[in-house]
């Protein structure tokens, strides 16, 4: 059913005697009369109210705005000669006609950028058990595994280099870091093949990573985790590439650090030991 716009003028005191202006004539009805349609109001500091009744494909929200407006304006104050005050004018317009938009980029890609801080440190588990690397087995990729060590072996604890990264992307709750091995071109990275599980490797890795982006053709985004502090001192470290995957190591000695969906049995709680900011 096709509708045809009309206009409805409005003397200056109507607006404030009456509130049928833009209802159904019928009093036990709650709905327009015009369900396809829409109003517009139109209003000057020297003409009379005129409220437009005309198709348009305007959401529902926009007709309950409209309706609200009106229903508003009907209470704005008179001045003494009869017409609108300038200011509750104003007013109106500010809270009833501008809306506030966000815009959002479109099919932006993440950019992680490093920072100057990088901190130096060994890493425990809360278990008190050290990351330390395995030897590399045939063709076993290297890898690394937590370990109780007692004092005459310390030596083999493995010494990370932690880079602090900023994100174009809104930021977690975490800071995003890559965990290098220091003095090596190895670095923890969280990648998949196949249609298999995320997995952790070490991974060599040439150049200074000054930028990563998200889905950077050399697979640096891997080596990327969220690093959120839990507590008074655990870590938590939360691939970037794949949400939701963790760093975890299990309750026995000897095991491989692997990554894992939460909730686990095993731990992702760590603490960095031995700490040394390098200078910038």
């Amino acid at each position: 059913m096709a509708y045809h716009g009309y206009e409805y003028i409005l003397d200056s005191a109507d607006a404030f005697k009456t509130d049928s202006a833009i209802y159904s004539d019928s009093a036990d009805s709650d709905e327009l009369d015009c369900p396809d349609q829409v109003m517009s109001c139109q209003c000057d500091m020297h003409e009379d109210i005129k409220v437009e009744l005309h198709p348009h494909p305007h959401s529902m929200r926009q007709v309950v705005n409209i309706i609200i407006a009106v229903e508003r304006l009907k209470h704005i104050r008179e001045m003494s000669s009869g017409k609108f005050c300038e200011d509750a004018l104003l007013n109106f317009i500010l809270e009833n006609v501008i809306e506030e938009r966000l815009a959002k980029p479109l099919n932006e890609t993440p950019t992680y950028c490093k920072t100057s801080r990088t901190l130096q440190c060994t890493v425990c588990d809360k278990y008190k058990k050290t990351l330390v690397q395995s030897n590399k087995l045939g063709s076993e990729p290297p890898h690394l595994k937590a370990v109780t060590l007692s004092a005459a072996a310390i030596q083999y604890k493995v010494r990370f280099s932690m880079s602090t990264y900023v994100s174009s992307a809104p930021q977690k709750d975490a800071q995003p870091v890559c965990l290098g091995i220091s003095n090596s071109n190895l670095y923890l990275a969280c990648t998949q093949s196949g249609g298999s599980s995320p997995d952790l490797l070490l991974k060599e890795v040439s150049g200074p990573l000054n930028t990563i982006k998200a889905g950077d053709p050399n697979g640096y985004d891997s080596l990327l985790f969220y690093r959120k502090e839990t507590g008074t001192a655990y870590n938590s470290f939360e691939s970037v590439k794949y949400p939701g995957w963790f760093i975890t190591t299990a309750f026995d000695d000897w095991e491989k650090v692997e990554m894992y969906q939460v909730p686990t049995n095993r731990t992702t709680n760590f603490t960095l030991e031995d700490q040394q900011l390098l200078p910038s």
